[in-house]
């Protein structure tokens, strides 16, 4: 594709992307790959700018540049960002209590522990995202399935195949160990990639996703 019209498409995505206030965002774009640049008001606008360019035919790597800063220009207190952080994963009701610790330095939120699902762990992320304060999120949290692993491969090829927005038959699934997947092949779209990852993820007994899945042309 064009690099001036891939370049204007992302631009148009941006624009209508209704979180996002794309006047301070800038975009650069090498071939297939786009630089985002620029600041942004929080954490989930910028997190909803990185979606927005995922959706854009044509996008197949991102180089995220941009920082977040407060509308306020004030920076709340690392201690404000952990109390209102360990709040709000306790009044998540499929976040196990106590099961996940929280650090914060500099805006940057730190998140350890272990739960027995992934559903749970990207949860807390969301959770936290929201936060007024925080500028980055590094979600350390394990997984400790709590059923073993049992036929995942079967069972993930087949959670493939029964979904409608996934293209099954050019996606390879390896099980090693009986608990760490490997995904390779090539997929559509964004979307089409992570609904093959939150596949595997679901299976029962996984511990860990290895997402080599390639965006098609």
């Amino acid at each position: 594709m064009n690099e001036l019209k891939l370049r204007d498409d992302i631009l148009d995505e941006l624009a209508y992307e209704p979180i996002v206030d794309p006047v301070h965002i800038g975009v650069a774009v090498d071939q297939d790959v786009v630089t985002l640049t620029g600041h942004v008001g929080s954490y989930a606008q910028k997190l909803a700018a990185l979606s927005a360019v995922r959706r854009v035919r044509g996008v197949h790597g991102i180089a995220d540049e941009i920082e977040v800063r407060n509308s306020s220009d004030k920076k709340m207190a690392d201690d404000e960002v952990a109390k209102r952080a360990i709040n709000v994963l306790s009044w998540d009701s499929v976040i196990p209590s106590n099961a996940i610790q929280v650090t914060v330095r500099d805006g940057l939120v730190t998140l350890t522990g272990k739960v027995n699902w992934f559903y749970q762990k990207s949860s807390a992320e969301r959770d936290i995202r929201r936060l007024s304060g925080v500028r980055s999120v590094v979600n350390n949290i394990e997984i400790e399935p709590h059923a073993k692993p049992d036929n995942v491969k079967r069972k993930i090829e087949a959670a493939l195949k029964r979904q409608a927005e996934i293209e099954a038959k050019d996606i390879r699934v390896t099980v090693r160990d009986g608990d760490e997947v490997l995904l390779e092949g090539k997929v559509r779209n964004w979307d089409e990639k992570f609904s093959v990852s939150n596949a595997a993820w679901s299976a029962p007994g996984v511990k860990n996703v290895k997402d080599k899945l390639t965006v098609e042309s």
